[in-house]
C-alpha cells in the first residue's frame, strides 16, 4: 500500500525524483573522490614535500566539496519539495473522501481514527518518502561506490568489507524485525488517546455533572499509559542500536589500522592509500547504518500507509446515482413506500415496514420512546442512510435516483445535535444559502425567537470587538447557551427556504414560552412547505396535521392529536405520562 500511494501521488512530482536522482549521484561522487584526493596529498604531496601539488590538489579537493555541498542542498530541497506535496495531496485525499462518508462509515472508523490517519499517519508517509529520497538514494551508491573505491586502493584489506558490512546488515535487521509490531500498536495506542480526550472535552459538561472526574482520568491514565509503554519500548531498541552500530564502527576502524599498519611495515600499501581505505570502509558502513536506519522507518509508514489506504479504498454506502432524475413536481411531498433499516451488524431492524405520507404545506409530527427509530426515519429522508428495504421518495422521486445538489436544495435539516462552526453568527447561517442578504438573516432569526440576543451580543474588546451578525462563535457554538444554539440552527434551516423542513427534536432545549412562539410563527414563514417534525412533548405537536406515533421501529398510530387520543394506547400512555410530570413538578 505504501508504494500504491507514494507511486500514485508522486506521479506529478517525477521530475522532482529526477533532479534528486542526479543531484544526489553527483554528491555522492564527489563525495567518493575527496579520500583519493587526500590519498594523493599524502601520498604525493607530503611524502615528497611538493608543496605545489599539495596546492593544486588541494584546490581540486575544495572545488569537489563546494560541489558536493551544493549538490546535496539542491538534493535536499527538491527531496523535501516532493515528500511536502505528496503529504498536502494525501491530507486533502483524505479529507475529500471523509467528506463523502455517510454516517455508516463515519459511525465504523470513528472521528478519532479519522484524525489520527489524516494527520500523523500521513506524517508518516510524508516522513519516509523525504528520507528515503535524502538517504535511500545515496545509500546504494555510496555503498557500491565506496567498495568499488575501497579495493581499488587496498584489494588485500577488502576482506574487511564483507565482514563488517554483513555484520552491520545482521544487527539492525534483528532489531527492525522487532519494530514493525511495535510501530502498528503504537498507532492503535494514540487511536485510544484521540478517542478517550476527544469523549472528555465533548462530554465535560456531564463529567462534571456526575462527578466521574477520577474515573475518566483513570481512564486516560490507562489509555496514555499504554502508549507510554509502547513508546519505551520502541526507545529501548533505538537506544540499543546506537551503541552496537558505534562498536561496529569502531572495530571495523581498529581492524584497519592494525592490519593496514602491518601492510603499511611490509611495504604493500602506501600511507595515504591506507588512510583513503580506512575513510571509504567507513563510508560504506555510513551508508549501510543509513539505509538500514531507513528500513526501520519503514514498517511504521507501511502501517500508516495501510491505515491511510483503508480510508481511501473505503466507497461510501450513500454514492451518486448515475443518472440522476429530476422532480417533474416541486412541492416538498415525502412518502415512505414500505421502509426498513437496520444498522450493519444489528440483529433487528431499527424501522420495520414504515409507510406514510407527508403532504406537501402540511406538518407531520413523529413521537414515540427513546429507541422507537425517530431520528433514523428523519435521517432517511437526506440520504444520511439509505433505507435497506422500501424506497423514501420528495417530490415522487426516491431519494436514491436523485442527485446531492437536488436533494439538498429540496431538504433542510435541524438535527438532533445542533452544531455550529467557528466563526460569525452571519456566517453559520449562511451556510442555509450563500448569497442570503442580512435582512434575510434577520427573518430567519425572529421566525427562530434569536432576534433579541443576536442584537445584544457582542464578543471581543477594544477595536477587535463584533457586535449582532458579525459576532464571533465558537468550535461548536460553545460560548452560547443550549437552547441559543438550537435557536440559531434552526435559523440556518429556514434561510435556505428548502421544500421540506426535517425538525429532529429541535425544540428539546427551548422553554415553553419561546416554543410556543416558536411554532406559531413558523407557519407563515414556512407556508407550502412540508414539515416534519420530531418531538419529545406532545404540547410541541398538538396542532399537527399528522401524527406517527412510532414504537420498536413500526408506526402503531397514525391521525391528529384527538383522533389518536381515542384510537392509540402508546400515545395516551405517552400523552398521560407527561401530563403527570407536570403536575408533579
Amino acid at each position: 500500500m505504501l508504494w500504491k500511494l507514494v507511486r500514485h501521488y508522486g506521479r506529478p512530482y517525477a521530475g522532482h525524483v529526477v533532479a534528486v536522482l542526479v543531484l544526489q549521484l553527483a554528491a555522492t561522487l564527489a563525495t567518493l573522490y575527496l579520500p583519493s584526493l587526500n590519498a594523493d596529498i599524502i601520498d604525493n604531496g607530503i611524502a615528497t614535500g611538493d608543496t605545489d601539488y599539495i596546492w593544486r590538489v588541494g584546490g581540486i579537493m575544495l572545488a569537489v566539496a563546494m560541489l558536493q555541498v551544493f549538490t546535496a542542498i539542491a538534493a535536499v530541497w527538491f527531496g523535501a519539495r516532493m515528500s511536502m506535496s505528496i503529504g498536502r495531496d494525501l491530507r486533502q485525499a483524505v479529507y475529500l473522501r471523509v467528506d463523502h462518508f455517510s454516517a455508516e462509515e463515519m459511525g465504523r472508523f470513528g472521528a478519532p481514527t479519522l484524525i489520527t490517519r489524516g494527520t500523523n499517519d500521513i506524517q508518516q508517509v510524508q516522513m519516509v518518502v523525504l528520507m528515503t529520497l535524502n538517504f535511500m538514494v545515496m545509500a546504494p551508491i555510496m555503498s557500491i561506490g565506496g567498495i568499488v573505491m575501497a579495493i581499488q586502493e587496498d584489494p588485500g584489506l577488502s576482506w574487511l568489507v564483507w565482514v563488517s558490512v554483513p555484520l552491520l546488515v545482521v544487527i539492525v535487521g534483528v532489531l527492525a524485525s522487532r519494530l514493525m509490531p511495535l510501530f502498528e500498536r503504537m498507532q492503535l495506542n494514540i487511536d485510544d488517546v484521540n478517542s478517550v480526550m476527544r469523549e472528555q472535552i465533548i462530554g465535560i459538561r456531564v463529567v462534571r455533572a456526575f462527578v466521574r472526574e477520577q474515573h475518566e482520568t483513570a481512564r486516560f491514565t490507562d489509555a496514555n499509559a499504554a502508549l507510554t509503554k509502547t513508546s519505551i519500548s520502541i526507545g529501548r531498541l533505538f537506544v540499543l542500536m546506537g551503541p552496537v552500530i558505534t562498536l561496529v564502527l569502531h572495530l571495523a576502524t581498529a581492524a584497519v589500522l592494525w592490519f593496514g599498519g602491518l601492510r603499511v611495515d611490509d611495504g604493500l600499501v602506501e600511507v595515504g592509500a591506507l588512510t583513503a581505505f580506512m575513510q571509504y570502509l567507513l563510508q560504506i558502513l555510513m551508508a549501510v547504518m543509513m539505509g538500514t536506519f531507513m528500513f526501520m522507518m519503514f514498517p511504521r509508514a507501511i502501517i500508516s500507509a495501510r491505515r491511510v489506504g483503508e480510508v481511501l479504498t473505503t466507497t461510501g454506502s450513500v454514492q451518486e446515482p448515475a443518472s440522476p432524475t429530476t422532480p417533474q413536481r416541486r412541492d416538498g411531498t415525502v412518502e415512505f413506500r414500505g421502509v426498513s433499516f437496520a444498522y450493519p451488524g444489528a440483529d433487528a431492524p431499527v424501522l420495520d415496514d414504515v409507510s406514510f405520507t407527508a403532504e406537501a404545506g402540511k406538518t407531520t409530527a413523529i413521537i414515540g420512546s427513546t429507541g422507537a427509530g425517530k431520528t433514523t426515519l428523519v435521517n432517511l429522508i437526506p440520504r444520511l442512510y439509505d433505507a435497506t428495504a422500501g424506497e423514501v421518495l420528495v417530490d415522487g422521486v426516491p431519494v436514491t435516483q436523485m442527485s446531492r445538489e437536488t436533494l439538498t436544495e429540496a431538504v433542510g435539516l435541524v438535527p438532533q445535535k445542533p452544531y455550529l462552526f467557528s466563526g460569525s453568527i452571519a456566517e453559520n447561517l449562511r451556510f442555509g444559502d450563500p448569497e442570503a442578504t442580512d435582512s434575510e438573516l434577520w427573518a430567519a432569526l425572529d421566525i427562530a425567537q434569536a432576534t433579541d440576543f443576536v442584537a445584544d451580543r457582542t464578543t471581543g474588546d477594544g477595536e477587535g470587538a463584533r457586535s449582532g451578525l458579525e459576532s464571533s462563535v465558537s468550535q461548536g457554538g460553545t460560548n452560547v447557551s443550549g437552547g441559543q444554539r438550537q435557536r440559531l440552527c434552526i435559523a440556518r434551516a429556514l434561510v435556505a427556504k428548502p421544500r421540506v423542513y426535517l425538525f429532529d427534536d429541535s425544540f428539546s432545549a427551548l422553554d415553553v414560552t419561546t416554543d410556543a412562539n416558536l411554532r406559531a410563527a413558523l407557519p407563515g414563514y414556512t407556508d407550502g412547505a412540508t414539515s416534519i417534525m420530531v418531538a419529545q412533548r406532545v404540547a410541541s405537536i398538538t396542532e399537527a396535521d399528522q401524527i406517527l406515533v412510532l414504537d420498536e421501529g413500526r408506526v402503531v398510530g397514525r391521525g391528529t392529536h384527538a383522533e389518536l387520543l381515542e384510537s392509540s394506547r402508546t400515545y395516551r400512555e405517552i400523552v398521560d405520562s407527561q401530563v403527570r410530570a407536570e403536575e408533579v413538578s
